[in-house]
């Protein structure tokens, strides 16, 4: 019986590794989602007048948001790439 190909995730090779463009995108990523919650913490914070609380959520919140989503697109590929090789028959 033929194999079918297994669905890549986006940004992944034939190989199982992540591309260097993929990771670039995380960086930019990880940038731009840091800057939009400091910068909605730091609004909340004017406007609640509550002085660094939301800006340090903000940080935390968007490092560490997308930390876990760039974790998880760089991990993934590579569980599942072992995961499927170790549960085939011969």
């Amino acid at each position: 019986m033929a194999k079918t190909p297994a669905s890549r995730p986006p940004g992944s090779r034939a190989d199982g590794e992540v591309s260097p463009w993929a990771l670039a995108g995380l960086g930019l990523q990880f940038c731009v989602a840091i800057v939009m919650f400091v910068y909605l913490g730091n609004w909340l914070d004017r406007r609640l007048d509550t002085a660094p609380l939301f800006l340090l959520g903000g940080v935390l919140v968007g490092g560490g948001g997308t930390f876990y989503s760039g974790y998880r697109r760089v991990i993934a590929p590579k569980a599942r790439n072992t995961d499927s090789t170790d549960s085939e028959s011969t």
